[in-house]
């Protein structure tokens, strides 16, 4: 770590290392100082965190908080149209993810029961039929075909529909405005019209099933009076939202990357028993939910620095994924790597409660894909593939393939 790096104004968020890999200027300053001062667009002196062991070390620490309502969370890129945020945002009701304990741990308790391991198990063959179904509809098209549309996008919303209740012809609306919703440099009015419009649509679905509970997750919560109407609205904004953008921006990037290693895509088409071991490796390798926030309650020893207390901290989970100091050459790609510990899905009490749903459709949808379509190929050279650069969830806009 003798390098010196210059201390980087703004987030480097360019991916000129290629469509898979950090920006060169994160893989620098993980290599020279994995927990870094970072000078933000408003002037704020704050703090961003590449290193693998210093991640875990700060998710894990409730010290740094996830609220937004204790201090501002300065952005770390310039956000066109945004104004600069002079006091901290008022926590939205549900939405734990954005809380601390005791809120977040009671909030979290609530839902542990929908995602048990067995539970998720128990819908294993469910999900293969309903990436079977797609995969029936997809072949009965003309190529080329945007992959996305056709096959990334559909799997997991009709996965989240069907387990949170939510009706699956509705999905243009809360698709749509989740993209907008995710889009970094959205105009604010724009972004809050799009939360809106998924509120109000979630908040008469949460109501309606409060007086007429069915067999699905949004109706168990409603079942429970604890939970308000508000809280039951943030919690169906967040798993809707999160359940259907993360995973299909796996499947769709991850579909990406094995085409351009063909090699690899070889061996996974020759031995399905790979999968398992592929998904954990493309989720290290790509980690499409990359960048989270922290905020510190207090001054913090983090990595041999000093993280003052009222300073945002930006953390990068694609960084700590590709630290050779806990992954052999990081950035291979290497289905037989038997990847664990990765962060992917977060670290501490924040973990992504969904995770392993989200492994079973990746697994599902991607045993699927090279079975049913053994020649698939992109439709366009590599470098003209559409990526998701300008949203908060990082993948592919449009993926043409042909087969």
């Amino acid at each position: 770590m003798s390098e010196t790096v210059p201390v980087p104004h703004g987030l480097p968020m360019e991916r000129n290392a290629g469509p898979f890999d950090p920006p060169r200027e994160i893989t620098r300053l993980r290599e020279a100082r994995p927990v870094s001062p970072l000078v933000f667009p408003d002037g704020h002196e704050g703090w961003l965190v590449t290193g693998y062991e210093e991640v875990r070390q700060l998710m894990a620490d409730t010290r740094f908080s996830s609220r937004q309502d204790i201090g501002i969370v300065h952005v770390p890129y310039e956000t066109p149209g945004m104004p600069v945020a002079t006091e901290p945002s008022p926590q939205i009701p549900g939405l734990f993810v954005a809380m601390d304990p005791p809120d977040h741990t009671r909030l979290r308790r609530k839902l542990t029961g929908a995602f048990t391991v067995k539970r998720m198990k128990q819908l294993e063959e469910h999900i293969i039929d309903i990436v079977e179904g797609q995969l029936d509809e997809m072949a009965r098209l003309t190529p080329p075909v945007d992959l996305v549309k056709a096959f990334a996008l559909p799997v997991p919303s009709l996965v989240i529909c069907e387990l949170l209740g939510v009706p699956y012809e509705d999905r243009d609306t809360f698709q749509v405005n989740s993209a907008k919703f995710l889009v970094k440099d959205q105009a604010l009015e724009e972004k809050m019209a799009a939360y809106g419009a998924m509120t109000m649509y979630l908040a008469g679905l949460v109501t309606r099933k409060r007086a007429e509970p069915g067999e699905d997750i949004l109706s168990d919560l409603a079942r429970d009076d604890e939970l308000t109407i508000e809280e039951l609205t943030g919690i169906a904004f967040l798993l809707l939202l999160a359940g259907h953008e993360t995973t299909a921006n796996m499947l769709g990037l991850g579909t990406f990357a094995l085409l351009e290693h063909p090699e690899q895509l070889a061996e996974l088409s020759a031995d399905p028993e790979l999968v398992p071991d592929a998904v954990e490796e493309l989720m290290r390798y790509l980690s499409v939910a990359d960048i989270f926030y922290r905020y510190a309650t207090e001054d913090i020893e983090l990595g041999g620095e000093t993280i003052g207390k009222g300073s945002t901290v930006v953390i990068s989970l694609l960084a700590a994924n590709r630290d050779a100091r806990r992954f052999h050459n990081p950035d291979t790609l290497d289905i037989h790597r038997r990847a664990r510990g990765l962060v992917a899905f977060g670290h501490g009490i924040h973990q992504c409660l969904g995770q392993q749903l989200a492994r079973i459709e990746m697994r599902a949808g991607f045993d699927g894909l090279l079975r049913r379509l053994p020649t698939l190929e992109l439709a366009i050279p590599a470098d003209e593939v559409k990526l998701r650069t300008d949203m908060n969830i990082y993948g592919v806009h449009e993926l043409p393939v042909t087969w």
